[in-house]
């Protein structure tokens, strides 16, 4: 103990050395502002352009906190302090807020929010694809109550679209791109009550095959919903938990196959070596699963054979309309998705959910440098926050996973500058807190401490930040309803029911949508 106070003694005292000395100049200040409102300025020149590309990235929990964590820890990874360092995302000229409550809950889900930044329409918590006249479990109240998505107003117009999540394909977050459930948890029809199939409602995975047939890409986890009850895994024959789902004893991803137009060639692929192998250019449509509920953090080493979020291999090879497929550039992962930062916060793991965001905005690095912003609109976003904080008065440069400099003068032990309102991380040792110099807090499976004691952490209520960039990113500004993301981006693509300013001769034929979730990017 000695020790670690005298670390924390000698860490304040040589906090002025920690001042890069360019940054003790005030011209260097004076000329970044300028250099700053210089970039501000040329703003006025609107980029009013169609959209011919249209990619949505979207981190699960990947609340304002959590961006600023990513930032710092970003910066650490390529040996700088930190804070100075800029994640891709931020690096777009526009920035807007987003309010992401449900119609029937202040602090909302994923499946209620997804509908919001996808369907352009408000819902209650744990309901996909359908207005706020439908309740949760109830299959009965949602005929008639189906909205559709920026992903179906796309295929409409004749786009190419993709989904490419770092979770399961039928989780809330990337699903309600397609599908219309009262429950987000109906997975399959094994996860379905009785009176919800009796009402004729649909599962989810059947829905991904079924309501939108031609789907170009579709990448993420969770195969098992696919196949027929107790059907033994493709690459884990022997472990029960991976068995197939399905009481209709259905193959769902024969019946996908085939749905597909007669000469379309329709791959399907479970495993990183088979997608490697593909020449892609000669595939029309692509569906790739793995057994995971998502994809592995690459950071930890543990994703195996699993695609992950950067690897960049196929990137505009699949165009069946002369569009790039910019999922495909990278596989290497981020978390369940962009998806994972979700996972990580919820399990206390502060390490994973931050590496997952450090993933996606690899992602979006890529994706910008393979796009050019005159006719292709990125946008960032989450769906909600999570009870994440970090603070503690610590030095600049202070390692992200670390301590602060100080203990608490109440309980007179220290604690990491990362904790949670909530979650697993609440520990109580010989009746006091646990004193974290005792633990390894930087492991990458170390919860956080928590205020309050829960199984699993929950989301926060606040508002969430949307980067934009591309054509009519100016309509992403100030602070907005979550519904309204789709609209911009239907508006700039003169797609849905928007498009009266369209000139019909300028628009581009064929453009591409991808609707990446969570975590953006990718094949689990």
């Amino acid at each position: 103990m000695k020790a670690l106070l005298l670390l924390l003694l000698l860490a304040q005292l040589c906090s002025a050395s920690l001042v890069p000395e360019r940054e003790k100049d005030p011209e260097y200040w004076r000329r970044q502002a300028q250099e700053t409102l210089r970039n501000a300025l040329r703003l006025q020149r609107l980029n009013q352009n169609v959209a011919k590309n249209l990619i949505l990235f979207l981190g699960d929990g990947m609340g304002v906190s959590t961006v600023t964590a990513a930032r710092i820890l970003k910066g650490q990874l390529q040996h700088g302090q930190g804070e100075e360092s800029l994640l891709e995302m931020e690096k777009f000229p526009y920035v807007a807020l987003a309010k992401t409550y449900n119609t029937n809950a202040q602090v909302p889900d994923s499946a209620g929010t997804a509908t919001a930044y996808l369907c352009g329409v408000k819902a209650n918590e744990g309901t996909l694809g359908v207005s706020a006249g439908v309740t949760r479990d109830r299959c009965n109240t949602t005929k008639g109550q189906e909205v559709t998505s920026i992903l179906r107003w796309a295929k409409e117009a004749g786009k190419a679209v993709g989904i490419v999540t770092t979770t399961r394909v039928t989780h809330a977050t990337p699903s309600a791109a397609y599908a219309h459930s009262a429950n987000r948890d109906w997975y399959s029809d094994g996860e379905m009550p009785p009176d919800a199939l009796e009402g004729g409602c649909k599962d989810i995975a059947r829905q991904l095959v079924e309501n939108i047939p031609d789907i170009e890409v579709i990448m993420g986890g969770g195969r098992k919903y696919m196949f027929p009850k107790n059907a033994s895994d493709v690459e884990y024959p022997h472990e029960e938990k991976h068995r197939g789902t399905r009481l209709d004893r259905r193959n769902l991803v024969q019946a996908w196959q085939e749905a597909k137009p007669s000469g379309k060639v329709a791959k399907y692929v479970w495993h990183r070596r088979e997608l490697l192998a593909l020449n892609l250019s000669r595939v029309d449509f692509l569906l790739g699963e793995s057994r995971h509920h998502g994809v592995p953090q690459p950071q930890l080493g543990a994703f195996g054979g699993t695609p992950g979020l950067c690897w960049g291999s196929w990137s505009g090879q699949l165009s069946p309309q002369g569009c790039c497929w910019l999922q495909g550039i990278l596989v290497s992962h981020p978390g369940d998705t962009g998806g994972r930062i979700d996972h990580g916060h919820h399990e206390g793991k502060a390490k994973q959910a931050l590496h997952e965001a450090v993933e996606l905005d690899r992602a979006i690095g890529l994706a910008t440098r393979l796009t050019s912003a005159q006719d292709t609109l990125s946008v960032v976003t989450a769906d909600h926050s999570h009870v994440f904080t970090f603070g503690g008065y610590t030095p600049r440069g202070n390692p992200i996973f670390g301590l602060a400099p100080m203990q608490s003068d109440v309980d007179r032990k220290p604690f990491t500058s990362i904790l949670y309102g909530n979650g697993p991380g609440y520990k109580i040792v010989a009746g006091e807190r646990e004193n974290v110099s005792a633990v390894d807090f930087a492991h990458a499976d170390y919860q956080a401490q928590s205020a309050v004691p829960l199984r699993q952490e929950t989301h926060g209520g606040e508002d969430v930040a949307v980067f934009a960039q591309g054509p009519m990113a100016h309509l992403l500004h100030g602070v907005h309803e979550q519904n309204y993301i789709p609209h911009a981006m239907a508006y700039a693509a003169c797609i849905g029911s928007n498009r009266a300013h369209c000139n019909a001769g300028a628009r581009p034929a064929a453009p591409l949508l991808l609707p990446f979730l969570a975590l953006l990017v990718l094949l689990c």
